[in-house]
């Protein structure tokens, strides 16, 4: 049985093997993309920064994946009482995915989508 807690170093693991520990970044923070010249359409790279070390990254790519996360506790929860001060949601969803597409010239859509959590006493959580 493959518990949650115990999925993600076996992923990370799997992902090393494959693509090469030399091939990999950890705790780099990522806060600009890079336009491609040729392609005002197309971004070619990111730039960004150790979180543990002072040093600066560049880098340069075919293709470039954005999966930071949605955009949560922007507004206060309508928790009240004790639940007030209790969230599920992640804190390091900051949107910061959003405004870098934005900057580079993303188009944002199906920001429609409503959340309608599940409601109990003093509170509101997750389903499921």
């Amino acid at each position: 049985m493959i518990n949650g807690e115990s999925y993600k170093p076996i992923i990370a693991e799997a992902a090393k093997m494959a693509i090469g520990e030399e091939n990999i970044y950890e705790r780099v923070f990522i806060f600009e993309l890079l336009k491609d010249k040729n392609d005002p359409n197309a971004v070619a790279g990111a730039v960004g920064f150790s979180v543990r070390q002072p040093k600066f990254y560049v880098f340069k790519a075919k293709a470039v994946l954005l999966a930071t996360g949605g955009a949560t506790l922007l507004f206060r929860p309508r928790s009240t009482g004790e639940a007030a001060g209790r969230t599920w949601y992640a804190i390091f969803d900051t949107g910061s995915g959003y405004h870098m597409g934005l900057k580079a010239g993303a188009m944002l859509t199906q920001f429609e989508h409503r959340f309608i959590p599940f409601r109990f006493k003093d509170g509101y959580g997750p389903v499921g």
